[in-house]
């Protein structure tokens, strides 16, 4: 509810979108939200584990040796995406690890890790169904990369929420203000 509000706010004051779709993956889950006239008619979510979302992301550059603020940008500059089969994040390090030992680029890695990001995240959503005017909130929308891959999988371009690691705490505060 606190996504939807604060996306919901941040579409109608800044972006006029008439967003129908919220996608949030933040640093220990990700979110799914489907909306018809603002309110919230589906929903999934990722809790059981780390794959696909900021802590995932900030063991593979870890691993990669890249900060992680450039790990979007690593990406664009692959030739072709390495695969990633796993998103345990245990299970992906040691994959990226073996990938480094046989001499694949950092790049091409990267790219394959948000390629295996995109994919889990547009089949958790599509187990719901998603529509056309996205919205991508959490600190993940920050990375380039993960965006790109997620437009590419869904064929919708997606608006990253100018608030992205916020969005759910703006929320919080309209409903918290709305009660008092």
């Amino acid at each position: 509810t606190a996504h939807k509000t604060g996306a919901s706010f941040i579409d109608r004051t800044i972006l006029g979108l008439g967003v129908d779709t919220i996608f949030e993956i933040g640093g220990q889950d990700s979110k799914f939200i489907s909306l018809e006239e603002g309110i919230v008619v589906d929903f999934a979510m990722n809790d059981k584990c780390a794959a696909g979302t900021g802590r995932f992301l900030e063991v593979m550059a870890r691993a990669l040796e890249v900060d992680l603020e450039d790990f979007g940008i690593f990406s664009f500059k692959a030739q072709q995406p390495a695969p990633i089969s796993s998103l345990c994040t245990v299970f992906a390090e040691s994959e990226v690890i073996s990938l480094i030992a046989k001499g694949e680029t950092r790049e091409n890695i990267i790219a394959g890790i948000h390629e295996a990001i995109a994919s889990r995240v547009v089949a958790m959503a599509s187990r719901v169904g998603f529509k056309s005017k996205i919205m991508m909130t959490g600190g993940v929308a920050k990375n380039k990369g993960v965006v790109s891959a997620l437009e590419d999988k869904l064929g919708y371009p997606i608006e990253v929420s100018p608030r992205a690691q916020v969005t759910g705490a703006i929320g919080a505060a309209l409903i918290a203000g709305s009660t008092s």
